[in-house]
């Protein structure tokens, strides 16, 4: 589908190009519709376009390799994406998912570069649209820090799971044992000694063991609720941790990876000073 030059105006990287270089940009782009939910292209994949967002949304993201979803940003309309892969020829770095009903305008690789030898200008603008990505990525990352698994999960309680946690701590506290063994002691004594006081339950104390079953059922409900709420967050923290080892291991690649490079170069001045030191002397 042929491309309107009058619907370039409005993007930012095109904006040194004049009314006739506008139109012979407009001839060799395409035009495409893209349902919502469609797969633009995916990480890895090898890419020698960039596309420009007329209508709708796109959604940037990469998976890192803990597997989970990183959304990098969302474009809209007079945005860039793929002009990574279009410059460096390398795989794309992200994958792109249409998140609204879009149109979008395709640009080749070498349409670009002839563009790019006929107005040198435009070069600059393609560095300000990569810089503006990387700077994207930049904050994205500084914002990726550890999840802190208490603050997660004190987030999402209801009043039940409060609730449900004060009385599994109270219920295995001390406190609770001795109120307890004062509260039985005090109601045998009542029921089975003369001490001025009525009977209200005499032997075998069908009252206390009524009161007490009852007790003993929502007790156990109210540990119940807590054991699967400990369970969730054991759950939380586990992903946290296979997280953190994910990181630390590529962490410690990295400095392998230093260390190697670091290596070779003392290892290589060596022999160059080893080369040089007969010349030296004489």
């Amino acid at each position: 589908m042929a491309v309107d030059a009058a619907h370039l105006e409005g993007v930012e990287l095109f904006r040194a190009l004049s009314e006739p270089d506008r139109k012979a940009l407009a001839s060799v782009m395409q035009a495409h519709q893209s349902p919502a939910q469609s797969r633009l292209f995916d990480q890895g994949e090898a890419g020698s376009s960039l596309f420009v967002v007329r209508t709708g949304k796109v959604e940037l993201f990469v998976i890192d390799r803990a597997g989970q979803t990183i959304v990098l940003s969302h474009v809209g309309p007079g945005d860039v994406f793929g002009e990574l892969s279009l410059l460096d020829g390398r795989p794309r770095s992200a994958a792109a998912r249409v998140v609204e009903d879009a149109e979008l305008f395709e640009l080749g690789r070498e349409d670009l570069v002839g563009l790019v030898r006929r107005i040198p200008d435009l070069a600059l603008d393609l560095l300000a649209q990569v810089s503006r990505t990387t700077r994207r990525a930049d904050e994205l990352l500084s914002e990726r820090v550890s999840r802190n698994v208490n603050e997660e999960v004190e987030e999402h309680l209801s009043p039940v799971d409060r609730v449900a946690d004060w009385c599994a701590w109270f219920s295995g506290s001390v406190l609770f044992l001795l109120l307890h063994v004062a509260w039985f002691i005090a109601w045998v004594v009542i029921n089975t000694a003369h001490t001025g006081v009525p009977q209200f339950d005499p032997y075998p104390f069908g009252l206390l063991t009524m009161i007490v079953s009852l007790e003993a059922i929502f007790l156990s409900c109210f540990v119940l609720i807590s054991q699967n709420r400990q369970a969730s967050k054991d759950r939380i923290r586990s992903d946290v941790e296979y997280e953190a080892n994910i990181r630390a291991s590529l962490e410690v690649t990295q400095l392998h990876a230093k260390v190697d490079r670091l290596y070779e170069q003392v290892l290589a001045r060596l022999a160059a000073l080893e080369r040089a030191g007969p010349l030296v002397s004489r």
